[in-house]
């Protein structure tokens, strides 16, 4: 009865790794800032995976739809998923039987006596043809091949929500570069407009320059202004390009080639969906990577221990042989069937070394989990801050250009008729110049916390996209050209 149940036990294996829990981390009740969010219907909805639509930019739908058809990191990323899977489905063979077959003629000289070679009694040459099937299993005692099974999907799962990590990253940052271009198409044109202001402006001090009613001081400052002016934009058109070249680049057309015609159409803020804090676990890919990779490296600890056990394997191999070209001439046949031991008996501290080394990437993919979850919080966090002091601030700033806009008509006016002279007029173009140029910064800085945001949040990730652990075997990948 005894040895039964031991068999019994052996049978039913044992799973050395720890029992996996998902690392605990503190998560705040609710953000601070949050004044953005609107309430969405039903509550807590997530962005959808198109989350940039909201902007209501065609031009940016297009680009980010090609940067998901055609960007070669996205490409290199998916390569690196089907890698993992492969890697998968090699770990899960293990688990079945190995079968397979061999065959082969050989001829050998005879090493006989010579006296018997001489009387013709034996060949000089023998002749041995064989034919077999051999299989072996490994059977899974200590769960080894199990945990290599666990480690290698979990693996598998890691580099898809990495891939979609990456997705995510690109798809901000193209947003995010696309806002900063359309931000340069308003500086520019406020500049050109600026430019033209000043050039009137230029006429003026000229014309009472001419009247001998203003002083040469009076050109040589309007003219500064203007220069100032001029050279403002040509900064401009040069940080617009980089941009654009940016923008080339991530939709995987050489920059050279690619341009944006400038556009001030309107680009607003997208509704945000309500949500809390405990959300964004489930919402952030980074983190459902950092977590697969704390699960397999729990498992690869259980791989680590087994190594202390018996390795049993079941051989099996069969099939015939003769001395002849005729394979089924009187063949002889071979079978033999037995089990295969192996079992450490002194290894030098090599098992304890393996084994303290799963069990430290453990800690420090654990620690790597718990700052993944911080630094996302504090994304969050950043992007609401800027969402609502940016916004303040454009309405402060309303009213600062308005008042610079008023002080401006005021000197114009009474330098015009000679009351002051083209230095109040000078600071006046100064005060609104900067307010209008601070303002469009807002602005642009406005949209994109609103993109680091979307990203912070996961954009139209969620859990439920995480490649479920039956979903990573391999899957058929063709080689590029």
């Amino acid at each position: 009865m005894a040895a039964l149940a031991l068999g019994s036990a052996l049978l039913a294996g044992c799973d050395l790794a720890p029992h996996y829990k998902v690392p605990t981390v503190a998560v705040p009740v609710s953000y601070q800032d949050a004044e953005i969010w609107h309430t969405a219907a039903p509550a807590d909805m997530k962005l959808p995976s198109d989350w940039w639509k909201g902007f209501g930019d065609p031009v940016l739908d297009k680009l980010e739809d090609q940067l998901n058809g055609q960007n070669y990191t996205l490409v290199t990323a998916t390569a690196t998923y089907d890698q993992a899977r492969a890697n998968a489905a090699e770990a899960q063979a293990g688990l079945f039987p190995f079968f397979g077959v061999q065959g082969g003629v050989a001829k050998t000289q005879n090493g006989g006596a010579n006296i018997l070679k001489a009387h013709g009694l034996v060949p000089d040459f023998l002749l041995r043809n064989t034919a077999s099937g051999y299989l072996t299993y490994e059977v899974d005692f200590w769960y080894q091949i199990h945990n290599q099974v666990v480690a290698g999907k979990a693996s598998a799962q890691a580099s898809g929500a990495d891939l979609a990590f990456i997705r995510l990253s690109l798809e901000s940052e193209l947003a995010d570069d696309y806002m900063l271009l359309r931000g340069l198409d308003a500086l520019e044109d406020l500049l050109q407009h600026t430019v033209v202001a000043y050039g009137q402006a230029l006429d003026v001090a000229r014309n009472r320059y001419t009247g001998l009613v203003a002083s040469d001081m009076d050109v040589q400052r309007a003219d500064a202004q203007l220069e100032s002016a001029r050279a403002q934009l040509e900064d401009v058109h040069a940080r617009r390009a980089l941009a654009e070249h940016a923008i080339a680049t991530l939709v995987a057309v050489p920059a050279p080639a690619f341009t944006i015609p400038p556009s001030l159409a309107p680009i607003n803020l997208p509704p945000m969906p309500s949500s809390v804090p405990s959300t964004l676990l489930q919402r952030r890919p980074d983190i459902a990577a950092a977590e697969r990779q704390v699960a397999a490296a729990n498992a690869l600890i259980g791989v680590a221990r087994a190594a202390y056990f018996p390795n049993v394997a079941l051989n099996a191999v069969g099939g015939v042989q003769n001395g002849s070209l005729a394979m089924f001439n009187a063949p002889s046949a071979f079978f033999s069937l037995g089990p295969g031991l192996h079992m450490p008996v002194f290894e030098g501290g090599l098992l304890q070394a393996q084994e303290a080394a799963t069990v430290a990437a453990y800690n420090g993919l654990t620690a790597q989990y718990r700052d993944t979850v911080l630094n996302a919080f504090q994304e969050v966090q950043d992007a609401l801050a800027k969402l609502k002091y940016y916004g303040a601030e454009q309405v402060d700033d309303r009213r600062a250009i308005q008042a610079a806009q008023n002080t401006l008509d005021m000197s114009m006016a009474l330098y015009k008729d000679g009351a002051t002279n083209f230095l109040e007029v000078v600071v006046a173009q100064e005060q609104l110049l900067g307010a209008q140029q601070l303002l469009l910064q807002l602005e642009t800085q406005y949209l994109q916390a609103g993109v680091k945001l979307v990203r912070a949040l996961g954009g139209g990730w969620s859990e439920q996209d995480l490649p479920a652990p039956d979903e990573v075997p391999i899957r058929h990948v063709t080689m590029t050209q």
